[in-house]
């Protein structure tokens, strides 16, 4: 898996109206097509993916801390928006894309920095216009839920290029 380094990185309309939501997510697995840009300034890849469910794995840095010396929550959001939208794309159809309409994360516990965790998203619901799903975050070595969100996206039909 390669991180988009420019807008050219990134596929065009037409290749992601080509793919179901699934099939956009398993090639960016195989590393046919990038992983976006955030995921290397937040440091996070995708780790698994199947229809219905998506995990990504990381690990917050120094960089990603508060004032206090906290991981910030908007690392803690980054991560749950991600795999919950991902889990609802992998229910759009060909033709079709998404975006995320809101989103809300209940932080449980601090991750220390340096732990690696799993965000994964499940997909609740997904229909002609909206998505619906929920995710958590948990440790990889302890199994310690550290965050819990849910999600609505909306899903588009664009006109085709």
């Amino acid at each position: 898996m390669f991180i988009a380094q420019s807008p050219a990185d990134i596929p065009d309309l037409a290749t992601m109206l080509s793919l179901s939501g699934l099939d956009f997510m398993l090639a960016m697995q195989r590393g046919e097509i990038s992983r976006p840009p955030i995921s290397g300034i937040m440091n996070y890849h995708l780790h698994h993916v199947e229809k219905g469910r998506v995990t990504f794995r990381g690990t917050p840095e120094f960089v990603h801390t508060n004032p206090m010396g906290g991981v910030h929550g908007g690392w803690y959001g980054t991560l749950l928006d991600s795999c919950m939208a991902c889990a609802v794309m992998t229910l759009v159809p060909r033709g079709s894309v998404y975006t995320t309409l809101e989103y809300k994360v209940n932080l449980t516990r601090a991750i220390p920095v340096g732990m690696e965790i799993l965000s994964t998203g499940y997909s609740d619901h997904a229909g002609r216009s909206t998505g619906v799903a929920h995710g958590e975050i948990r440790g990889v070595a302890d199994g310690k839920l550290y965050a819990t969100g849910s999600t609505t996206c909306l899903i588009m039909q664009p006109p085709q290029p």
